[in-house]
């Protein structure tokens, strides 16, 4: 099991890189929900499934979603 987090803990550290260092808006969205899936495999293998439950509504599909629809209302005004 430690070596199972220990992968979970080095691939949410990759996602977190790629997010950051993403430059358009649209992929950077993509990538955080990505990232948050991630997150929501780590808080499953540490026994946290109410917290997953929560990352997985919150960080894989609404916040992405908030980012993508304001890229989109942003961009309708220019």
């Amino acid at each position: 099991m430690t070596v199972l987090i220990a992968i979970a803990l080095t691939l949410v550290l990759a996602g977190g890189v790629a997010v950051v260092f993403s430059r358009d808006p649209r992929r950077q969205a993509v990538t955080l929900s990505v990232y948050g899936m991630l997150m929501t495999v780590l808080f499953f293998l540490l026994a946290a499934p109410d917290v997953a439950l929560s990352q997985v509504v919150v960080g894989t599909v609404l916040v992405p979603l908030m980012v993508m629809l304001a890229i989109r209302k942003i961009r309708g005004h220019r």
